[in-house]
């Protein structure tokens, strides 16, 4: 099969190459044709610019001693900790792999985080980091599938003149932008979450600058995007 011309296919296996969650012979293979196809770079780089925000939410932490161990058991390297380390700067593959899991971890601390300070019991379903033009986060954004909410968090306040809102929009892969509701400028805020609004459908949320109350379309926003982000499973 011929991935770069199955893009909904090469998008779900670039997702998962970068979080890490393709493994073993698939993630070989993945590599292989990445090495040859500058299409699959391009939509790999995109999953890594989409992810790597989420990175400021994972806290500084040094690998447990029982990590080196078993790498030099499962590479054949004798467990000396100075050519160990070594070897591993010198390894483009491990510090890739190293940086492809921290933005897993970091998607899942996101989502605990959140799921802390907003008391919510169960875990959420589906989180999506919110960044503006420069790549810099603006927003996280949880969904609760079990009881139907959507919670809102702004990790940097935004200024909004008085006749203007900020709304949510849902983008699925087909068809046009559905509204989930306004946001506040700064603090966090739970909306309801509609059944259809899952990364099954939905390929990412948008924020727009729209008149006071939202979009006067029925169909759409009227205003600029001011930050987006790839709407994903946990």
């Amino acid at each position: 099969m011929n991935i770069e011309r199955n893009p909904e296919l090469l998008d779900r296996l670039a997702a998962e190459y970068v979080l890490g969650t393709l493994r073993n012979g698939a993630r070989r293979r993945f590599e292989t044709l990445l090495a040859h196809h500058a299409t699959m770079r391009r939509v790999v780089e995109q999953w890594q610019d989409r992810l790597c925000p989420l990175a400021q939410f994972a806290p500084a932490e040094a690998p447990r001693p029982q990590v080196w161990d078993n790498i030099a058991r499962a590479t054949g390297i004798a467990p000396r900790p100075a050519g160990l380390m070594m070897r591993l700067r010198e390894s483009l593959s491990f510090w890739r792999g190293l940086g492809l899991a921290s933005s897993a971890l970091a998607m899942v601390l996101a989502a605990v985080l959140l799921t802390q300070q907003a008391n919510v019991q169960a875990p959420p379903s589906f989180v999506a980091m919110l960044a503006d033009d420069k790549s810099q986060p603006v927003a996280v954004v949880t969904g609760d599938a079990r009881r139907h909410l959507l919670t809102v968090k702004l990790v940097a306040a935004q200024t909004v003149a008085a006749d203007r809102s900020l709304e949510l929009w849902a983008v699925p892969k087909q068809g046009n932008p559905r509204s989930l509701g306004l946001l506040a400028a700064d603090g966090s805020i739970t909306l309801p979450l509609p059944a259809n609004a899952t990364p099954d459908t939905v390929a990412l949320l948008a924020v727009t600058v729209e008149p006071k109350g939202g979009s006067p379309k029925a169909d759409g926003p009227t205003g600029p995007i001011v930050f987006k982000g790839a709407w994903l499973r946990i």
